[in-house]
């Protein structure tokens, strides 16, 4: 069993599986873990190569594109443990192109779209819970805590439905943020964070809004479990008219 090292990334896991795959190495003979830079740790270490990742990306929309979506909603996942069965992924998705995500009774198959539809389920979740508040500054804020890394597809999506307003996303768990500044988009991380105060406009909005929920709400239809099913309660945080029920 050959093992082989990476640095960490997500580039640098694409560039290893490419020179591996490369290499002609049978990728059921082989295992990629995260390099620890311990002092006895074994394993051959890949450097990351951006030209090979370029090419790898390549040569996979040509054989399988389905795999290219699966492979980028994977990376949003930050799944530990996962390089391997990865690595076996792409090399089935190179056999077998786009028919590889129906393969689900091979384990790293099922591993990967498993965890890759888990990713994309939640980025199409958060473009509904979304919630910007207007500060006093007038630019626009979106906070969030979601369980995959999906700052960066969620801010293209309202890079275009928001083009006309400044704002940001912050993402609370991983202190990263997303900026409009109506032309363009930058992403950064955020050592500490104090929320900013909201407008007056905002406030008036919000209690406008928390008042029109309660006053549709039928208290005889009142059903928590399935209301969790559609909308699970880890998004509530931060949802403007469930803060009215705190």
């Amino acid at each position: 069993m050959h093992r082989y090292l990476y640095d960490g990334t997500p580039e640098g896991l694409v560039s290893a599986i490419a020179e591996i795959l490369d290499s002609g190495a049978d990728p059921k003979k082989a295992t990629i873990v995260e390099r620890q830079n311990t002092l006895f740790e074994e394993g051959h270490f890949l450097r990351t190569d951006p030209a090979r990742v370029d090419e790898f990306f390549s040569k996979l929309r040509q054989h399988a594109p389905d795999a290219v979506y699966t492979l980028w909603y994977f990376t949003m996942a930050e799944a530990k443990e996962m390089e391997t069965s990865l690595l076996r992924y792409i090399a089935l998705a190179f056999e077998h192109g786009n028919r590889i995500n129906g393969h689900l009774t091979d384990p790293d198959v099922k591993a990967i779209v498993g965890t890759a539809r888990k990713a994309g389920r939640e980025l199409h979740r958060m473009k509904g819970l979304l919630r910007f508040e207007q500060l006093r500054d007038g630019t626009y804020l979106a906070r969030m805590e979601p369980d995959h890394d999906v700052i960066q597809p969620l801010a293209h999506h309202f890079s275009r439905r928001l083009r006309g307003q400044e704002w940001y996303i912050y993402d609370v768990a991983r202190r990263s943020a997303a900026h409009w500044d109506g032309k363009a988009l930058s992403f950064g991380t955020l050592e500490q964070f104090s929320k900013p105060e909201l407008s007056d406009e905002e406030k008036t909005v919000q209690q406008r809004w928390q008042a029109f929920f309660r006053t549709i709400a039928i208290p005889e239809r009142k059903n928590p479990r399935l209301q969790k099913s559609n909308m699970p309660a880890k998004y509530w945080k931060y949802l403007t008219e469930k803060q009215a029920e705190g």
